[in-house]
């Protein structure tokens, strides 16, 4: 890989969190870069001339990176998976299939490639095929992995529309779950893959289900008019989630949901009154929710639950942040109540909201790190 970009030729084809959120990589028309989020900087960039790369997925902080070109990359076709040594600035191997890749995703041990109407998982170590998945046609390359040692949890498309299929590979179990009546766009997991959010394509639901018997323990609802989600997020303490959409708005919700062994005394509602808590299966690793919010306790409509049409008693966000709707953004939690922002424009966000209170969150940070028109979503 030789440099030679200009920033002004360089268009972005894509941006991806790392697993732990403190990095993002962006693949460009030339090659990729990998940015450091707190504080934020360019951390290195690999450009090439025979073109970039439209997926790159990083492995944590590692020097290992899942590659697949973009569709004007002459020597990286875009049905080919490159994973690439950047320590070696060396490919140590490759994946090729018949159709194009739609997503990669990567744990230490695994290395899962999306094609859009199957997965392959294969073992790191020695790129073994381990597992099959059969899933609905998934142009969007729906799937997420967990990331704690102790469990090996995998979420996609089932083979019905609005079926989310979980794989928990250590205990060799399947679960479907029916979490939409329309196609799933999007979904993510917990790091210990215990807990799955998702939305559909009509983008005004979102619900959050228990991996392990899949029970729905919470639905926040983010409008009542249908958007196309781009990403949701949970905070490492399951307390927040973050949803961002082609409305511009990235919104913030509170969760319920709490898991075993966790502390729970940051719950009010938990400390205050033990008895409304219960277990929502046998498991001892199942999700908590304190059954006594049947309703966003913001709401002043809660006590007409049942009377008034569905979208009055959803649980609606409790912090919000307004982006240009032009272009896609991803989200994710930073520390201290933060939220971090990357859009296709090449902008990156820093910004804050009030635990107690709510609302208008506050901008802390914001830089262009690569000057494009980034006006397709």
């Amino acid at each position: 890989m030789e440099p030679q970009s200009n920033d002004d030729e360089t268009e972005l084809l894509s941006v991806s969190w790392n697993q732990d959120y403190g990095c993002f990589a962006a693949g460009t028309s030339h090659g990729f870069r990998i940015y450091n989020c707190n504080p934020f900087k360019e951390t290195f960039r690999r450009d090439l001339k025979s073109g970039g790369f439209g997926i790159v997925e990083m492995l944590f902080r590692s020097n290992i990176l899942a590659l697949v070109g973009g569709k004007v990359n002459s020597q990286y076709p875009p049905n080919k998976v490159i994973i690439w040594d950047d320590h070696q600035t060396r490919c140590i191997g490759e994946f090729s299939f018949r159709s194009e890749v739609r997503a990669v995703k990567l744990r230490r041990d695994r290395i899962v490639v999306v094609l859009e109407h199957k997965i392959y998982v294969y073992n790191f170590m020695d790129l073994k095929l381990l597992h099959q998945i059969e899933t609905l046609a998934n142009p969007r390359g729906l799937c997420c992995l967990s990331h704690d040692v102790n469990t090996s949890v995998l979420a996609c498309p089932g083979l019905r529309k609005g079926q989310v299929q979980i794989e928990h590979f250590g205990l060799n179990m399947t679960k479907l779950i029916s979490a939409h009546d329309s196609q799933i766009s999007c979904l993510t997991l917990t790091m210990d893959g215990l807990l799955l959010a998702s939305a559909s394509t009509k983008g005004t639901l979102i619900r959050i289900f228990n991996t392990l018997d899949g029970t729905q323990l919470q639905e926040v609802r983010r409008g009542v008019d249908r958007a196309d989600i781009y990403s949701i997020a949970l905070s490492p303490d399951v307390q927040w989630l973050a949803v961002s959409s082609d409305k511009g708005t990235i919104h913030i919700f509170s969760l319920r949901v709490r898991v075993v062994g966790k502390d729970l005394s940051t719950c009010s509602s938990a400390a205050q009154s033990p008895t409304m808590i219960h277990q929502s299966s046998s498991s001892s690793l199942d999700a908590l929710v304190p059954p006594s919010i049947s309703a966003n306790p913001n709401s002043s409509l809660a006590f007409m639950k049942g009377v008034l049409p569905k979208y009055f008693s959803s649980e609606w966000s409790f912090a919000q942040f307004h982006l240009p709707d032009y272009t896609r953004f991803i989200a994710a939690f930073g520390s201290q109540n933060s939220v971090m922002i990357v859009g296709m424009d090449g902008s990156f966000y820093r910004c804050s909201f009030d635990p107690v209170n709510g609302g208008q969150m506050l901008q802390q940070e914001y830089v262009r790190f690569l000057k494009t028109d980034g006006r397709s979503k």
